[in-house]
């Protein structure tokens, strides 16, 4: 009996020991979560607040704010001025872009104006005479002109236009009188323009592209004027030429805004 009672006592013993050591083991668990829990929610949200911090400047500095804005000289002016400058230099900056990468600016194109010194023989006649057109106060822009044609530099699809303005004076009446030359019969004038096209797959061949005119019936004692305008888009490769017929070329009006020929690209 006796030794029953010591090993019932000697496993009380262990069984309290065991249960002490279990108790020690899980004390300093339960003593350490509450410190790695804040530490944790305070390291996400420092890293929250870099991460927005971060987003902001960026943002700032895309939209041009930290370069336009000089915050060492902002103290000692309005604030009013501090705060809209930055949107006018913006503004500004924005236009002058789009002038410069406006697209018809580098298109080439041309416009030319009658040239001034040309004189054609005072006679009806319907044959038709090529003008030729002047270049210091007109322009081409990668187009080519040589005696009265425009020169095709680069392919694609052109709109190309043109108009001819004549005219008739009673002066030419008088003026037949004094030289005792009689005068020129204008009671019935073709009025003719064409504009042509010379097509280097054609071997540079003319082609007519288009035409417009009348036949006028004009009164030789009054002032009489006649424009011809037309346009249309074509085809055009590089070598090709364009240049523009009248008939009755001596009653071209030789002023600039109502004489002229050009051409445009409007694509490939």
């Amino acid at each position: 009996m006796a030794a029953t009672h010591n090993n019932e006592y000697r496993g009380y013993l262990r069984n309290a020991v065991h249960m002490e050591a279990g108790q020690h083991r899980f004390h300093p668990v339960q003593s350490s979560e509450p410190t790695y829990r804040p530490l944790l929610f305070g390291t996400l949200a420092v890293m929250g607040l870099l991460q927005v911090a971060s987003s902001v400047a960026i943002l700032l500095h895309l939209t041009g704010y930290l370069q336009e804005v000089d915050l060492s000289a902002a103290p000692r002016r309005p604030i009013e001025e501090v705060q809209t400058e930055p949107v006018l230099n913006a503004l500004r900056d924005t236009r002058k872009n789009r002038r410069c990468k406006t697209p018809k600016e580098s298109l080439p194109s041309a416009h030319l104006p009658i040239r001034r010194q040309q004189e054609y023989p005072k006679k009806v006649e319907p044959k038709a005479i090529t003008i030729d057109w002047d270049e210091v106060y007109g322009y081409h822009h990668r187009m080519g002109y040589e005696k009265g044609k425009l020169l095709v530099m680069e392919s694609g699809f052109y709109y190309v236009y043109a108009k001819t303005c004549f005219r008739y004076y009673n002066y030419a009446l008088e003026d037949s009188t004094q030289t005792g030359t009689p005068p020129v019969d204008v009671s019935n004038t073709q009025l003719i323009q064409y504009v042509y096209h010379e097509s280097i797959k054609q071997n540079s061949r003319a082609v007519l592209l288009i035409k417009t005119g009348s036949t006028m019936r004009w009164n030789d004692t009054s002032y009489n004027m006649y424009c011809a305008q037309q346009g249309r888009g074509v085809r055009l490769e590089e070598g090709d030429a364009l240049f523009v017929n009248v008939s009755n070329a001596w009653m071209l009006d030789l002023e600039g805004e109502g004489t002229y020929f050009g051409a445009i690209k409007l694509g490939n």
